[in-house]
């Protein structure tokens, strides 16, 4: 019987690329895809995603969800430190407002119910119990665990594409999805919910080239052709903001829906007890807990992927 996922999604080029895996595997039935603010905004987001969805024909019902942080802008005054990219004179983008080569327009609508009211609605409700992968923000889910605590007994795992141990993107020491919301991600550890993080170690330790571009072009499918262009876009935008010619970029997300598909793409992990960081320097860092003597786990932290098992992966889902 396929496994029961709900995706919550910022989308976003990589986020793209994860529903295009998760819709493309016969072995994950997507039960709802829930959107959040993070790469852009909510409006955005759901836009994207709903057009998306409409071009791989599918029917998967699609909830907007929370238009910024439970708590951290609230509480104090951050930002987000990015400094324009340009390139040739002209200012590129790892996400821009819409996807390209998508309609400009679909028929598709998002749900009348919100995502936090679905997840409290379908988890309460199911009789399987259902995995949740978040790779944006995990506002909507923070909501509706504090709103109904009990609706972690239905969820089966949560795995998060989010956190980092050496590395960083949204600043010194914090991955995005972590940063933007610490507190949601807090909440999830708190709850009990079995929790593996595919880590921005991980991410990129699988970094996919542009020779895999072209791989996935020659499938001749529309997730294909659709993913090798996200590809060369995003090292297009590694490039520019390194100051050097890449050939390869991590797309992260697609690979925690690889995880939830089969553990065996990731090679490197450890069960551990993490914390996220609330505030200072340190805002949004998956602490983990390294004393002699440490708090009892709380998760798995995967630290690496098998690059070669995860395009094998994206060939066989992307190519139908």
């Amino acid at each position: 019987m396929p496994k029961k996922i709900i995706l919550d999604v910022d989308t976003g080029s990589d986020d793209a690329v994860a529903i295009m895996t998760a819709l493309g595997c016969e072995e994950l039935d997507v039960v709802g895809i829930c959107c959040v603010w993070g790469n852009l905004d909510v409006e955005d987001t759901t836009e994207n995603t709903l057009r998306l969805v409409s071009a791989l024909e599918k029917d998967t019902p699609v909830y907007k969800g929370a238009p910024t942080a439970i708590a951290k802008y609230l509480e104090r005054a951050v930002k987000e430190d990015l400094k324009p990219v340009v390139k040739d004179g002209k200012e590129i983008r790892i996400h821009y407002k819409r996807l390209e080569g998508l309609e400009a327009e679909t028929d598709k609508r998002a749900e009348e119910k919100d995502a936090v009211s679905f997840y409290i609605d379908c988890l309460k409700n199911t009789k399987d119990k259902i995995t949740v992968i978040t790779v944006g923000p995990m506002t909507n889910l923070g909501l509706a665990l504090s709103a109904v605590p009990s609706i972690a007994e239905n969820i089966e795992e949560l795995i998060i594409m989010g956190g980092t141990d050496r590395l960083g993107n949204v600043s010194e020491c914090a991955e995005a999805n972590i940063w933007h919301d610490p507190e949601a991600a807090q909440i999830a550890l708190n709850s009990g919910v079995p929790v593996t993080f595919v880590s921005l170690d991980a991410t990129h330790s699988a970094s996919l080239t542009l020779e895999d571009a072209k791989k996935l072009r020659e499938l001749g499918t529309f997730s294909g052709k659709f993913t090798a262009r996200i590809i060369e876009q995003r090292t297009e935008f590694d490039s520019a903001f390194c100051g050097k010619e890449l050939d390869r970029t991590p797309v992260h997300d697609s690979l925690a829906v690889c995880a939830a598909i089969d553990r065996s793409v990731i090679t490197e992990s450890e069960r551990c007890h993490v914390r996220v960081a609330l505030s200072g320097i340190a805002d949004g860092r998956t602490i983990i807990d390294r004393r002699d003597v440490p708090s009892e786990s709380n998760c798995v932290f995967a630290t690496k992927a098998s690059h070669d098992k995860y395009m094998d992966m994206l060939l066989k889902y992307l190519g139908k």
